[in-house]
């Protein structure tokens, strides 16, 4: 059957190791930012805490047990009939600490045993390398604001592409690393010391802690290329596509400074190798001052991606000229950002505004920027799925993925080279934000609830056979 997408396209999903693995100290693995996030599943927020304390509950203990199952789970992904798994090292697991000379063998032991099973099962491995969860040891140093984590993460960058240089083709150095513009993303920074919405929580720090990881970032590239020339390594950034309300040029105006400004000059750093010059406009309008040591300009132009990943769920509507209570729109919720309510667009039961053809726009703006291969490492609907009778009907789930197949497919035809597609999630996992588990995204349904009571045992959802069916026709039935 002839096929838009080609032969060897990278069917897959994703999943994080913090938001599946649980087994948060076994086996010598040290403490991660994301284990001391305690949650609240009546607030729905997660509460920092400074250390592990009695009477809270982390979810990222427990989360899905897959350490534990990690076979069991592969064996489901090979009957889904993945042809990739984009999932994360527990950079903890390698280095407990982060700031050992020897790393963990018990740690690279596991991963080494997950990846031959994926072989094994004819599944190319999309790891990540830093998924939100930094050695919560390092945060005391002040995480990703103090230069001084470049070395540590490159450390842990090449133990494991020496150990794993035959084994990992495709890498991604850290995610959705553009986080850093909104609040929220000085705990992934490993800032865990200052909370998120305090006024030590300023802008030019988490600017400055984003310089660290491009620098990072960019020797880990170089790296990883001199230890093993074949490797496939991009970056991966979360989109936050904002349209304009209005045909107003200034609305018109904002729109595009918000897509510079939130995560196209991340692409621009990484695959380009220079800080754009609208950026550094912005600093200067906003008194931001970036520490740089003289060799970066250097690293940077040196040490671009491979290939260009992201995160795509929704999008939104930005005005200068209109408030949304003026207009009647409202805001709509998303990944990270919100913005106003478009009105051509439905949303889930979380608000998020489900936008397909915003994906092919998305595709189309990065391929023609940078004309560098293109992997959708996340998309997916998060929803309240139930089991019944060890079914779930998510007729709604496969909605919102077959209409996103049929943009990527345009997209294709279009001219733009994307080269995966890894919805979020493989298997139910944890929330970040909120530590909960009861937006579920995932093919397979986990038997646990927010306080992870239940039997973890795995469920395929109708979404999984639908799915099944997609990968098996290379995306010609639908």
């Amino acid at each position: 059957m002839s096929s838009v997408f080609s032969e060897n396209f990278l069917w897959g999903a994703a999943t994080a190791a913090n938001q599946v693995e649980g087994a948060w100290n076994e086996d010598g693995k040290g403490i991660s930012v994301a284990d001391i996030l305690a949650s609240d599943s009546e607030k729905g927020i997660r509460i920092e805490t400074e250390e592990i304390k009695e009477g809270y509950y982390y979810a990222s203990h427990k989360a899905c047990d897959q350490y534990h199952r990690i076979h069991e789970d592969i064996s489901l992904f090979a009957q889904m009939g993945l042809k990739a798994y984009r999932m994360s090292i527990a950079w903890t697991r390698i280095y407990p600490c982060g700031d050992e000379e020897t790393p963990n063998e018990a740690g690279l032991a596991y991963y080494d045993e997950v990846f031959d099973d994926l072989k094994a099962h004819g599944i190319e491995p999309v790891v990540t390398i830093s998924h939100y969860e930094p050695p919560y040891h390092l945060t005391k140093t002040g995480g990703w604001s103090n230069r001084e984590m470049i070395e540590h993460y490159l450390r842990y960058c090449r133990t494991i592409f020496t150990r794993y240089k035959d084994k990992v083709h495709y890498w991604l150095t850290f995610n959705e690393i553009n986080i850093l513009r909104v609040p929220f993303g000085i705990l992934t920074s490993g800032c865990i010391n200052i909370p998120s919405f305090s006024k030590e929580n300023t802008e030019e720090l988490r600017f400055q802690a984003m310089h660290h990881q491009f620098v990072a970032s960019a020797k880990a590239v170089k790296l990883g290329h001199e230890i093993n020339p074949d490797f496939e390594i991009g970056c991966m950034i979360a989109a936050m596509m904002q349209y304009p309300l209005t045909p107003h040029p200034d609305d018109v105006f904002a729109a595009e400074q918000n897509s510079r400004l939130m995560y196209l000059f991340a692409t621009d750093v990484q695959a380009r190798g220079s800080y754009p010059s609208y950026l550094k406009r912005y600093w200067r309008d906003h008194d931001i001052q970036i520490v740089m040591d003289e060799t970066d300009e250097k690293t940077l132009r040196e040490g671009t991606v491979d290939f260009i990943s992201f995160s795509y769920y929704s999008t939104s509507c930005i005005s200068v000229t209109q408030t949304a209570e003026a207009v009647g729109k409202g805001k709509a919720a998303g990944n990270l950002i919100s913005g106003m309510k478009n009105p051509y667009l439905q949303a889930s039961e979380w608000g998020w505004q489900i936008d397909a053809k915003g994906m092919r726009n998305l595709l189309n703006q990065l391929y023609d920027r940078y004309q560098k291969p293109l992997m959708i490492a996340e998309n997916g609907l998060g929803a309240r799925d139930v089991l019944e009778n060890g079914q779930v009907h998510d007729d709604y789930r496969i909605a919102y993925l077959r209409e996103h197949v049929k943009e990527l497919k345009e997209a294709l035809l279009d001219g733009v080279e994307v080269i995966g597609y890894m919805p979020w999630s493989a298997i139910d996992l944890i929330g970040l934000s909120t530590g909960t588990i009861d937006k579920r995204y995932g093919f397979i349904y986990v038997d646990t609830d927010n306080r992870s009571n239940g039997t973890m045992n795995r469920y395929k959802k109708d979404s999984f056979w639908w799915y099944q069916k997609v990968i098996e026709t290379n995306g010609e039935v639908l």
